[in-house]
């Protein structure tokens, strides 16, 4: 099956949220006690799977609001060069920072964020800063959960859910979530499944789908019972080394498996899953395909240093999935 979107439009893809600064511990296999250097990249959710789907060849904007610095103009010279169209990023006035998100690998399966989020730039994207003419040029707008937890980004980012809905693109709603950024589980669920409700497909991990829930080990039957009753036409739960779902409102269920590999470190496999995903359901390929080729460019990105500068190309992905369905 195939998912159909919007003939014609300007832009695959609008990402609307965090776009921050990650230092990645260039040290492996010790604590960040004992790390010295570490090697800076663009980060964030959102920002990185535009970059990832500019890479596979997406014509991809984002909507973010960068600090006035020399952050933020890292942030915005690194997104121009890599294809993604930086007109609607917004610069703060008010002084405000760059998220930075420090990484700790001290193995391949432990690997920990230390991120400063307090009052940074991103969280202030105003409704007001929200063009609907900007929206209306994309088949999707992809949201990410994180762009949530706080006012006046939270409220920006429904009014791009509002103009998405009135204009027929479709929302892609990555959950995304970071609890370091959230008062409360409650606060969590409410603009979850809010937006999640309002959404055409949704995308997240089986414990993502729990906090939405605000529950301990959902089954993904309720959760697609829950949210095949609104919106969301396609529902995505990606269960770690058991490989991916994804089910339609139709009634059909996908496996999508998990290509092992040698394991540098665990983020980042997300967003490089979603840009993947997202590029296959853009240009037509199979809902099948599509897990493939969002499970095939995670297996590339955590065995890389990076999130954002490691995102593949069309080209390493396909490579990596023919090479696995000759070992089978």
């Amino acid at each position: 099956m195939n998912y159909e979107l919007s003939a014609e439009r300007e832009f695959d893809i609008i990402a609307i949220g965090r776009a921050c600064i990650d230092l990645n511990a260039t040290e492996y296999n010790r604590p960040m006690e004992e790390t010295m250097t570490f090697t800076k990249y663009v980060g964030g959710s959102p920002a990185n799977i535009a970059i990832g789907s500019s890479k596979l060849g997406l014509k991809t904007g984002f909507i973010g609001k960068i600090s006035d610095d020399q952050h933020g103009r890292f942030i915005e010279q690194y997104m121009r060069g890599v294809g993604v169209d930086t007109s609607n990023m917004v610069v703060d006035k008010e002084g405000r920072k760059t998220g930075l998100t420090f990484t700790e690998i001290k193995s391949p399966e432990e690997c920990s964020i230390l991120m400063y989020r307090q009052e940074v730039a991103d969280l202030y994207l105003e409704p007001s800063e929200v063009n609907e003419d900007y929206i209306k040029k994309s088949k999707i707008l992809l949201v990410s959960g994180t762009a949530l937890s706080k006012s006046p980004s939270r409220e920006a980012v429904l009014k791009a859910v509002s103009l998405a809905k009135k204009n027929d693109v479709k929302i892609l709603f990555e959950l995304d979530y970071r609890p370091y950024s959230w008062n409360s589980s409650d606060e969590t669920s409410v603009y979850y499944s809010l937006v999640a409700e309002q959404a055409d497909v949704v995308i997240g991990t089986r414990d993502e789908f729990d906090v939405m829930e605000n529950i301990n080990e959902g089954k993904n039957d309720n959760t697609i019972r829950y949210l095949f009753n609104h919106s969301p036409e396609l529902i995505v739960i990606k269960q770690g080394v058991e490989g991916s779902y994804a089910y339609t409102k139709l009634g059909e269920t996908f496996k999508g498996q998990a290509y092992p590999t040698k394991v540098l470190k665990t983020f980042g496999a997300g967003d490089s899953y979603a840009s993947a995903f997202l590029f296959a359901l853009a240009t037509g390929k199979e809902i099948e395909s599509a897990l493939r080729y969002g499970s095939a460019s995670a297996s590339i990105v955590v065995s890389k240093h990076s999130s954002s500068e490691a995102m593949p190309s069309v080209e390493e992905i396909e490579k990596l999935i023919a090479e696995r369905s000759k070992m089978k």
